[in-house]
């Protein structure tokens, strides 16, 4: 496939055709964390906070690994977009070379830090031992996690998203179906409970693996991952990382914030935590497809600014916010007509139904407006310009927040720490809109 398309077909079709595969997986792989956040709050509210307990050491090493890509999507874009092929499977070699290493590092690192973790958060032995027994699976496999996601944003650089699409959706589907069966035990399959929904996440990741090798080996791509390609180029390397660790840590940041968050909540009562742990369940099906648009944007708006064509870089940037401030829009009518039931798929609380409630409505007022951090962050990472994507994320989940977060719950209590998510969404976006300004000079 040429991939020329990308700075030759009208900005709106191209975006729309870009994202839309994206848009769907993402869509299924949020419906995936939900089913799996049903089945494993069928197991007990103790299990569900362990998995909300989890989650941000599950989250680092997402961003790592999606970190990483993006800087390996970039700088592949960008160089096919200057017709500079060589150099551009220079970095896929490279990449993916990184790619195995974090996998290791990450293993070993997240397995032997986890019981510690759990333990700062809180006192109940059952909980801690859940997060163990919950950990131990998914973060064994921290190798695969790594490769998935480095395939998909190699085959992203070069515009085959359905193939990212179809691959996702084999991922996302097996998951799916084997949560039930894993976790309750039904048929020949035995009861595993925490563990079945652990080795289900575990199943999907490597069959989505499988599929992109599939694919990458069966047919003709664009880019080479050869042995030959991983010569020395501390120049490659240096951009690898200089996209790659702002974006690992715009995606991290996000761990530190829970962590910082579940430190104020359990103060109050532990149903908080839960319901901490229940957003960021939902927001997954808002964020996700509104991130698989900005994904569908980043290799377009990169490959463009290699080739040059600087006003489709801004025409490509307004097209994706609008994009992005849709969805926003509709979550937010979602989130406000219909709280109860969606917290009511969690837990069958009374008291944290109408507590989570109250946090959902209050929270999704900041909704439209992150549209506008969202699509920025994502396009100056597209554009190569990791550290001031990095500024903006620094903002939204350390800067603003967490000191908002912190005061407004000693005046509001935990009402407080919901009310902090959409004074940060404002003053974010105020933050990114000057900092695009100024990052943006084309001729």
């Amino acid at each position: 496939m040429d991939e020329h398309f990308m700075k030759e077909r009208p900005v709106f079709p191209l975006i729309t055709s870009m994202a839309l595969p994206m848009v769907i997986s993402m869509l299924v792989n949020s419906l995936y964390n939900i089913v799996d956040g049903f089945f494993v709050a069928q197991i007990s509210e103790d299990a569900m906070t362990a998995l909300s307990l989890v989650y941000p050491v599950q989250n680092l090493i997402n961003a790592v690994a999606i970190g990483f890509g993006v800087g390996l999507n970039a700088v592949i874009s960008f160089h096919l977009g200057a017709e500079d092929r060589e150099t551009a499977n220079i970095a896929a070699a490279h990449g993916f070379a990184f790619a195995v290493l974090h996998g290791a590092v990450m293993t070993v690192g997240s397995l032997a830090v986890l019981p510690a973790f759990l333990r700062m958060f809180t006192s109940s032995d059952a909980v801690v031992d859940l997060g163990v027994r919950y950990g131990r699976i998914v973060f064994a496999f921290s190798l695969v996690t790594m490769l998935s996601l480095s395939f998909e944003k190699l085959f992203q650089s070069v515009g085959r998203m359905k193939v990212t699409m179809t691959s996702l959706l084999c991922g996302c589907i097996a998951n799916i179906i084997l949560d039930p069966l894993l976790i309750s035990g039904i048929g020949f399959f035995p009861e595993m409970g925490i563990e079945g929904a652990a080795a289900a996440t575990v199943i999907g990741q490597v069959l989505t693996v499988a599929v992109y090798l599939a694919v990458y080996l069966g047919r003709s791509f664009p880019i080479q991952l050869r042995w030959k390609y991983l010569v020395r180029n501390r120049a490659i390397d240096r951009r690898l990382y200089a996209v790659g660790v702002p974006a690992m840590l715009n995606l991290a940041l996000p761990s530190l914030l829970v962590s910082c968050l579940n430190a104020l909540l359990t103060a109050y009562a532990q149903s908080y935590v839960v319901i901490l742990g229940i957003y960021y369940k939902l927001q997954t099906f808002l964020y996700l497809p509104a991130n698989g648009i900005v994904q569908g944007m980043r290799p377009v708006i990169g490959y463009n600014f290699g080739a040059g064509e600087y006003g489709r870089v801004k025409k490509i940037y307004e097209v994706t916010l609008r994009m992005c401030g849709a969805i926003m829009a509709l979550g937010t009518v979602v989130c406000l007509l219909a709280s109860g039931q969606l917290v009511g798929l969690y837990t069958d609380s009374p008291e944290t139904i109408a507590a989570g409630q109250t946090a959902l409505r209050i929270i999704s007022a900041g909704f439209l407006i992150s549209a506008v951090s969202v699509t920025t962050s994502g396009a100056l990472e597209g554009l190569g310009k990791g550290t001031q994507s990095l500024v903006i994320s620094v903002c939204r989940y350390v800067a603003v927040i967490i000191p908002a977060a912190f005061v407004l719950s000693r005046l509001w209590g935990p009402v407080g720490v919901w009310h902090a998510f959409w004074v940060t969404e404002a003053v974010t976006a105020a933050i990114a809109a000057v900092v695009y300004r100024r990052s943006v000079e084309m001729p």
